[in-house]
């Protein structure tokens, strides 16, 4: 049993039997450097929505929507 357990060992990568031993979940750099990409992407989406053109196009698709031919 214990010989079947170290071949199986054996066989797997270094990466893979380091995955058991790694920390879990996000350290505090990583929180920073995703909490500064996410107010980056909220601010391009931002510049992006109030826009001009964005405007017009959104204004334009709410008159259509609400303008009713019979």
């Amino acid at each position: 049993m214990i010989q079947t357990r170290l071949t199986r060992g054996a066989l797997l990568p270094a990466r893979l039997r380091r995955l058991g031993r790694d920390d879990h979940g996000m350290s505090t750099v990583e929180y920073a450097i995703g909490t500064v990409a996410a107010a980056a992407f909220g601010a391009l989406l931002y510049t992006v929505v109030t826009g001009d053109s964005i405007l017009t196009a959104l204004t334009d698709l709410v008159r259509r929507a609400l303008t009713v031919d019979f």
